[in-house]
């Protein structure tokens, strides 16, 4: 049986006037939304970081995280048991003719709702962004979120927010950044450790709002107890560059709430050059 704990923070920094990042976790049992304790347990996390100033990104990233909550709220809301997922007609001949496991197909449909409601979000913040273009700018956000469900992960991804596993007292990043420094290592231009130095290092290819359509990467993770997971915009991960001593803030701290608050502390002793917005979840 898999347990969740999480907590969601974030920090104006110590150079920004306005705090554009949003954070924020939800976690309930399959018995029902506020016992994290009793069946296992469902969560849903997220951190977007805001992209435009002068407000523009602080809506951008608060409407995603709110229309990404709208549209998954029905995984959090307690289900009569007697209910079955609904299944496409290919995807049901599918399990009846053996093709595919029922759990794949069922995971495959939150894969589905996970996207669509990223979709959605980016449909909202592009809609402002074309009705207002002078209020908008160049409004837009990032978005790493996972939704669990028992052991698995569903991790998604648009621009250099990260979400990492942490197991083994070993640090992952799961998510890969879209932008130019990562395409830059990537081809072998650039040493890993340049691109905290780059003169282009906040130049990304993808965000949510700045074009119609959206492209989003999905990952899928088993998770074991005693794993970790951490969410964090580049605010946080510019400015701890050493993953060793990420790992120890958060394997020292007594619970995620003080893991989180840790994190942001290190990362404003580090400099504080832009805002940070952190989830820490723990798996127990």
């Amino acid at each position: 049986m898999i347990r969740l704990s999480a907590a969601a923070m974030t920090d104006v920094g110590r150079e920004r006037e306005t705090n554009e990042d949003r954070a924020w976790e939800n976690v309930c049992s399959d018995s029902g939304v506020g016992d994290a304790n009793s069946g296992d347990a469902s969560g849903l996390f997220i951190v977007c970081d805001g992209i435009g100033g002068h407000l523009a990104g602080e809506c951008a990233s608060h409407w995603a995280v709110e229309t990404i909550k709208r549209d998954l709220v029905d995984f959090f809301t307690p289900q009569d048991p007697r209910g079955t997922i609904r299944l496409s007609a290919e995807e049901i001949e599918a399990a009846v003719s053996g093709a595919q496991p029922t759990r794949l197909l069922a995971e495959s449909q939150v894969e589905k709702r996970v996207r669509r409601a990223i979709e959605r979000a980016n449909d909202v913040i592009n809609g402002y962004a074309r009705q207002k273009p002078q209020q908008a700018g160049d409004t837009g956000t990032t978005v790493t979120m996972v939704f669990v469900r028992g052991d698995r992960a569903i991790i998604a991804n648009v621009g250099d927010s990260r979400t990492y596993l942490l197991r083994n007292h070993q640090l992952h990043q799961v998510t890969q950044d879209h932008s130019l420094v990562a395409r830059l290592v990537a081809s072998g231009q650039i040493r890993p450790d340049e691109i905290y130095s780059h003169p282009q290092r906040n130049l990304i290819f993808r965000s949510l709002g700045q074009k119609q359509k959206v492209q989003i990467d999905i990952f899928q993770e088993s998770l074991l107890p005693g794993d970790y997971l951490l969410l964090c915009s580049d605010g946080l991960w510019e400015m701890l560059q050493d993953e060793k001593v990420i790992v120890s803030l958060i394997e020292s701290a007594t619970d995620s709430w003080l893991a989180c608050k840790k994190l942001i502390e290190a990362a404003n002793a580090a400099g504080g050059a832009d805002n940070i917005g952190v989830v820490v979840v723990k798996v127990t």
